[in-house]
């Protein structure tokens, strides 16, 4: 029989204590309770050991950033496979040294070719490897082999939920299965909201018509038939130079800093306030992705609850949660419109 709510908080409240002073304590006894629910359940014994790996998997990847969530990270997904004689290798290499001298650190999924490369490029003290526990083919680079740049996980939805978390940028490079799959759901995570407004970029050898086909294809299937939005092939961009794809990310953060939804409005938080002609010009441009009013400059809100970026200037609009290419558009737009304070922001690899 299921014990009594009373009976179930108090237990909860005596687990809190060691959090009395957290902030979030009313969250922890929702997921404290959470716990004792499903505990209630008629759960197989394999069941249980999946959940708990699950929560251990989550405080490997709490614990292994706690002390970088004002660094701005870049994410490089591509083949494991790549020689490092490859034009592809070399191209990440170089892409990964270009954009952590620029102050950014670059995380990969910790294993050979690609991955390795982007280690390699970044360095450890830039670098970050999300690992996956397989039978072959991915132990751990010796970049970050064996250091606390190393984050071993047991499942892929979990390392994702951390790649994804954790990214102000995707970078994507030549690769098969598992590089297309991050490649897929990065963009649907993307075209629908569930992922934060960042650059996503294809990184190609030099010449090389990797992602070019492959946009062909997704222009010629997808588009052509309708089955994606004319706005949702503007999320990407397609390069082969590395100076390019580092401009592309910088250039991001330029005015944009970061977005949330506070209730029915999206707020987008600026490194610097536009003027009223720029936001005009942004309400003349996309007024269509708007359920009502118009693109409103406003202060931070109560319920942002972020204290350590509160100073900063803000947009608010009520989106209509459903054109999210669009959002993509007009964050690039207002990078390139003027503030009233400063042209340019002088870091954009912190947050």
């Amino acid at each position: 029989m299921k014990e009594p709510v009373s009976e179930t908080l108090t237990a909860c409240g005596q687990l809190l204590e060691q959090l009395s002073d957290n902030s979030n304590r009313d969250v922890w006894t929702g997921a404290l309770q959470t716990l004792v629910d499903i505990g209630h359940l008629d759960l197989t014994h394999l069941d249980t050991k999946i959940l708990r790996a699950t929560l251990k998997d989550m405080e490997a990847g709490y614990r292994a950033f706690a002390q970088h969530q004002h660094t701005r990270k870049v994410t490089l997904f591509g083949s494991a496979r790549s020689p490092a004689d490859s034009a592809e290798y070399r191209q990440a290499r170089d892409f990964a040294k270009f954009i952590a001298q620029q102050g950014f650190a670059v995380m990969t999924g910790g294993g050979s070719g690609i991955m390795e490369a982007g280690n390699q490029g970044a360095g450890l003290e830039n670098s970050f490897g999300l690992n996956i526990q397989l039978p072959f083919e991915q132990e751990s680079n010796p970049v970050i082999a064996s250091s606390n740049r190393e984050i071993q996980f047991k499942y892929f939805f979990i390392r994702k939920l951390f790649f994804l978390k954790e990214s102000d940028a995707v970078v994507l490079f030549p690769g098969g299965f598992g590089t297309q799959d991050e490649g897929f759901e990065t963009l649907t995570l993307m075209q629908t909201g569930k992922a934060q407004l960042m650059p996503l970029v294809l990184v190609d050898r030099p010449g090389g018509r990797y992602w070019h086909e492959w946009d062909d294809y997704i222009r010629s299937h997808l588009l052509a038939r309708g089955l994606v939005s004319p706005e949702d092939v503007e999320i990407y961009r397609i390069t082969d130079d590395v100076t390019v794809a580092c401009n592309e990310i910088a250039s991001f953060y330029r005015t944009f800093h970061s977005n949330r939804f506070v209730g029915d409005r999206l707020i987008i938080r600026l490194n610097a306030e536009l003027t009223d002609e720029s936001v005009e010009i942004l309400n003349d441009k996309f007024s269509d992705i708007l359920l009502s009013g118009k693109i409103k400059k406003t202060r931070a809100l109560p319920a942002e609850g972020k204290k350590d970026v509160e100073h900063l200037p803000r947009l608010a609009m009520h989106f209509n949660q459903r054109n999210f290419g669009r959002l993509w558009q007009l964050v690039r737009t207002l990078n390139t419109l003027d503030c009233i304070d400063r042209q340019t922001n002088p870091h954009p690899e912190r947050k």
